[in-house]
């Protein structure tokens, strides 16, 4: 479907794994802002507008990140997660940001960077398999420049992570990673389980 679409080129690469495919991306790419969004996420229509808008209003941002919505979560689960958007997150993201500038929240299937930056720091770690992966990226772009979180940047993304193993396992997997990859510059976690249906 993506070889319909005029002046897209689609990369081919054997090696599995989502960072390896998201450094795979970055050395293809020939833009000066890098958007990456997972394949089970759905972008409102003014999405990338919502992002560009953001990067020309100010110059000093090397990236930003917007959280999801969940297309096929319980109403339970969509309310969890938006309370967590603007109680829990942004608590976190006082302390590791602004209190012990150790990184940032950084939400890996939802985001934009500028090229430039994204070479600074190397590009994507890719011994990492899966979890922390975007914690790890967000931490490294922070310690050379502006990174922020955007609301009306988000995107609709599927809850099968947390259908397939609970909301309890997921919430604990992410805190584990969060946590160890910003104290200790890796995920803590080096397997994942396969969700994809």
């Amino acid at each position: 479907m993506a070889l319909q679409i005029p002046h897209v080129q689609v990369v081919d690469e054997p090696r599995k794994g989502l960072v390896v495919a998201r450094e795979t991306g970055r050395c293809a790419a020939t833009g000066d802002i890098l958007v990456y969004l997972d394949a089970d996420c759905r972008a409102p229509l003014t999405w990338l507008e919502r992002v560009e808008r953001r990067f020309l209003r100010n110059p000093n941002l090397i990236a930003l990140s917007g959280p999801y919505r969940y297309y096929d979560w319980d109403l339970w689960g969509r309310l969890l997660i938006r309370a967590y958007d603007f109680t829990l997150a942004p608590a976190t993201q006082f302390l590791v940001k602004y209190v012990l500038r150790l990184g940032t929240i950084f939400y890996g299937g939802n985001f934009a960077v500028r090229a430039d930056a994204l070479e600074q720091i190397g590009g994507f770690d890719t011994s990492i398999e899966f979890h922390g992966e975007d914690t790890n990226v967000g931490r490294r772009l922070f310690a050379v420049g502006r990174v922020e979180i955007f609301h009306d940047c988000y995107l609709y993304t599927s809850a099968r992570r947390y259908n397939a193993m609970g909301k309890g396992a997921v919430f604990r997997l992410y805190v584990r990673n969060f946590t160890s990859e910003v104290l200790h510059h890796r995920p803590r976690d080096t397997s994942h389980v396969d969700v994809r249906g």
